[in-house]
């Protein structure tokens, strides 16, 4: 079983708002998922991140990938946080 670190959509029709996730790579977009590690909304100027860099270390530390959105949130997190 593979985790992956992705983005699991959970806003209404018009209003994108995304979970950071740490799913396994087969389940589907929005299904199943381990846990939760951040949220990010991309509507307001500026964008909203909101990662838990602890639980995000850790998964990564266990061999999680993260998927390109997600290492730019990272990226941006690390550098504003």
């Amino acid at each position: 079983m593979s985790v992956k670190l992705r983005l699991a959509r959970v806003g209404s029709k018009k209003n994108p708002i995304y979970r950071v996730v740490a799913a396994d790579s087969r389940s589907p977009r929005d299904g199943r998922f381990i846990e939760v590690v951040g949220r990010y909304n991309p509507q307001p100027n500026p964008s909203l991140i909101e990662l838990d860099m602890e639980k995000v270390q850790a998964w990564l530390d266990k061999g999680a990938q993260p998927t390109e959105p997600v290492s730019r949130l990272i990226k941006i997190a690390r550098k504003v946080g």
